[in-house]
């Protein structure tokens, strides 16, 4: 991804990649490419994400019904 801005967590480095769920677009140091998760959003994991089955939800749901 190449976009003409400046990464929206540390303000100063160019964009590379968006995060999946957010949607935040941020810089390469901001931006995990094996969960395709910006830092933020890892952060609200409070654990790495990667442990146990890499489907952990941020509100504990794993299963959304419409």
């Amino acid at each position: 991804m190449n976009v003409a801005s400046n990464c929206e967590i540390c303000g100063s480095s160019p964009v590379e990649d968006g995060c999946d769920r957010c949607g935040r677009l941020v810089c390469p140091d901001h931006f995990d490419e094996r969960t395709g998760l910006c830092t933020a959003c890892l952060a609200e994991f409070g654990e790495d994400p990667s442990v146990g089955d890499g489907q952990r939800r941020p509100d504990g749901v794993d299963e959304y019904r419409f």
